[in-house]
């Protein structure tokens, strides 16, 4: 080996098509006149500066068109960024509840779909699904568009009337589109291909779903008939559900499921992880229903009491029901009677007393606890129950305000009963019912068709049955939720 007596010598410099990543820049400076200096290039420091400056000096300019933000205005805006925190939050409610109540060797899956579904979801709504829920009429009270993308612009009438800035009002709007998305992964569980499920959730929140909630929430020809839902037990709830359903049907069971006809029980494999689950819910719809009051004012608090009620007698109804009919208490059935009661107040949460809603909540929980019953005997496979909490409930909860419910909160409209059994004639009950009924249909013939076609597409939605035997965690994922412990087959 020789050692170097002297220096090498300097390497050429090279030219611009020889140049590294590195290099490349600076050589590109350097050949524009005013570059060759390296001492020159300090005035780069200054651009990131100016086009600060720019950017203050330009939202000071917009700033001062700006009427001043009253504390109303900010309170809205804060109560609702705080709703939609806890709307999101609820995604690991479900995420629990779907994971704690299916068999250990899923447990990846079902992880993996609640969490990656939020982000679709997220971003179908950002590109048109809030437009189509929020647009402009192209066909009135059926169908609403602006363009692609949502427009956060601010204007001087939304601060003077203290209404909500587009920013924040979308986040809501875009949570509760994941929610709807998240139903679906209960009911297609532990047998449904994970890219073909994506492309489902990317479906429904994109088009599906938006549609169907601009009927109600953007003046579409429910609202105008006065149909009833504040915070979506039809909107969301039985439209994912009703989405759920077609997939289940077209999945068909579980392996293992029905043996000579007969259902046999596959129980979920961790029960503390769906207790907390529940609780995350039962939390994060102080957000779902009191938020849809949109404002921060002295409904809120009503609001939320009545949701608290109906989770309550939801989960009474659904224990007694299951002591009565199994001869003890069924874990599973008081964490589905807690939702069962959330999904059926939800729909009339601002048009409830709160010994309706308490009522409310308890038949939801009863309800449940037979509706798990009959889709099994139907050969129906809803692993973690989800139709019957979302679909069922969510149809008796959207009906139940034509039976029983009130004009509204305030003092005057308080009194006034819009029900079947408290003076409101049959009226509310049939436009609570046509409406159910609608989104029924709506969301059973647009899903067939999108899991149809996605199924012809790509060769079916179901895996094979050797890894839906070792499981979707091995097959879909190439990783187990709980490696360091025998799977015994679950």
């Amino acid at each position: 080996m020789t050692t170097a007596l002297h220096p090498p010598s300097r390497r050429r410099k090279a030219r611009l098509q020889e140049a590294s990543l590195i290099e490349g820049p600076m050589l590109l400076l350097q050949s524009i006149r005013g570059f060759k200096s390296n001492r020159s290039m300090l005035w780069l420091g200054c651009v990131p500066l100016a086009l600060f400056g720019l950017g203050i000096f330009n939202l000071s300019a917009r700033a001062a068109e700006m009427p001043a933000l009253s504390a109303q205005f900010l309170a809205n805006n804060l109560w609702l960024l705080v709703a939609t925190i806890l709307v999101i939050f609820m995604n690991a409610g479900f995420a629990m509840v779907e994971a704690g109540m299916c068999r250990q060797k899923n447990a990846v899956n079902i992880l993996a779909k609640n969490l990656f579904v939020f982000a679709l979801a997220v971003t179908a709504y950002w590109f048109c699904g809030y437009s189509l829920m929020y647009g402009d009429p192209v066909a009135a009270g059926w169908l609403y568009f602006n363009s692609l993308f949502f427009d956060p612009t601010v204007t001087p009438e939304i601060i003077s009337s203290d209404g909500l800035v587009p920013t924040v009002d979308f986040l809501f709007q875009a949570a509760f589109a994941g929610t709807a998305a998240t139903i679906v992964s209960g009911l297609v569980a532990e047998r449904v291909k994970f890219g073909e499920f994506v492309i489902f959730a990317l479906v429904l929140t994109a088009v599906i779903y938006p549609i169907s909630g601009s009927w109600q929430w953007n003046g579409g020809w429910l609202s105008e008939m006065g149909f009833i839902d504040f915070a979506g037990s039809s909107i969301v709830h039985s439209v994912g559900a009703w989405a759920g359903l077609v997939g289940a049907m077209l999945l068909g069971p579980r392996i293992g499921k029905y043996v000579n006809g007969k259902t046999q029980a596959m129980p979920g494999h961790n029960m503390a992880i769906a207790t907390l689950g529940a609780l995350i819910l039962w939390i994060g719809w102080y957000g779902f229903n009191p938020g849809s009051e949109l404002q921060m004012d002295q409904y809120v608090a009503y609001v939320a009491v009545t949701t608290t009620l109906a989770a309550a007698g939801g989960a009474i109804g659904a224990t007694v029901i299951s002591t009565l009919t199994s001869g003890k208490p069924d874990l599973t059935m008081i964490i589905n009677g807690i939702l069962a009661g959330l999904v059926s107040i939800t729909a009339g949460c601002g048009n409830m007393t709160m010994v309706g809603s308490w009522i409310a909540g308890l038949i939801g929980g009863i309800i449940v606890v037979f509706s798990v019953a009959a889709l099994d005997a139907a050969g129906i496979d809803d692993p973690v129950g989800a139709f019957s909490v979302h679909g069922v409930c969510g149809v008796w909860g959207t009906v139940v305000v034509g039976l029983w419910g009130i004009k509204g909160m305030s003092p005057e409209d308080f009194s006034v009963g819009i029900g079947l059994f408290n003076g409101g004639g049959f009226s509310q009950l049939g436009i609570q019912a046509l409406g159910a009924g609608a989104y029924a249909i709506w969301a059973l013939v647009t899903c067939w068709i999108a899991w149809s076609v996605i199924g012809a597409m790509f060769g079916g939605i179901r895996v094979t049955e050797e890894e839906e035997i070792n499981g979707l965690d091995i097959g879909e994922h190439g990783m187990e939720a709980y490696p360091d412990f025998a799977s015994a087959g679950n």
